[in-house]
């Protein structure tokens, strides 16, 4: 489904992540872990479309989507939802999630209802700003608006950051939830080694914008992991 190849990525003359071969296969949950500053969010970004790769190539359902911009991958069926939430704050929770259909490559016009029957509560918000909300009901919004145009392939950049547990806990929920359809694939960027292992088909571990180590939960013990985790 996506495929990285030898990627390399930055900001103007900086070089963030260098040399990346990556996999998600469709159906699985994809965790990349790492210290903050070590160039996760970056590669989201590259992946998305926001920032060109450098050298290297991304391939998509295979595609190569290298020179694509994010708004053509968003209809190829790229879900992101960036860290931060990224919600538009003077919109009412309708509205934003209206903007998530522009992606459909369907055209509906329609917010699906599987949409409210996993945010219950954002049905009852539906006219209230999105800059109204909490933390937690901000990050539900985000997703929901990823999810609304039917994804193939979800980018999570660490959506439990910043919000409080009883929402940690709802949204782990959810993850599972998309792990068990096995409809849709996601590459998740998560600090929690506890909830990365009991979610995860696979990881990739990063240090300095390098995968240092990759593997299941056979292949890599929680060791490996944790000495990349640590300050």
């Amino acid at each position: 489904m996506l495929s990285l190849q030898n990627v390399e990525s930055g900001y103007g003359e900086s070089t963030v992540v260098r040399g990346v071969n990556l996999k998600v296969e469709p159906g699985q949950i994809v965790c990349l872990m790492g210290r903050n500053g070590v160039g996760k969010t970056t590669l989201m970004k590259t992946i998305m479309g926001q920032l060109r790769p450098k050298t290297g190539t991304i391939t998509y359902n295979g595609r190569d989507v290298t020179a694509l911009p994010s708004d053509l991958r968003a209809k190829a069926g790229i879900g992101y939802v960036p860290q931060g939430r990224d919600i538009f704050a003077q919109l009412t929770v309708e509205e934003n999630l209206l903007l998530g259909l522009e992606a459909a490559a369907d055209r509906r016009r329609k917010l699906p209802d599987a949409v409210f029957e996993t945010f219950p509560v954002l049905r009852q918000m539906l006219h209230r700003k999105g800059g109204d909300l909490s933390g937690g009901q901000q990050q539900q919004l985000a997703i929901a608006r990823a999810l609304a145009a039917g994804p193939q392939l979800l980018l999570l950049d660490e959506p439990m950051e910043g919000i409080q547990p009883s929402i940690v806990m709802e949204i782990e929920a959810i993850i599972e939830t998309i792990k068990r359809s096995r409809e849709i694939a996601v590459l998740l960027v998560e600090q929690s080694l506890e909830f990365a292992t009991s979610i995860a088909d696979y990881y990739y571990v990063v240090d300095k914008g390098t995968i240092v180590a990759e593997g299941n939960a056979e292949a890599l013990s929680e060791d490996q992991v944790r000495k990349h985790l640590t300050v």
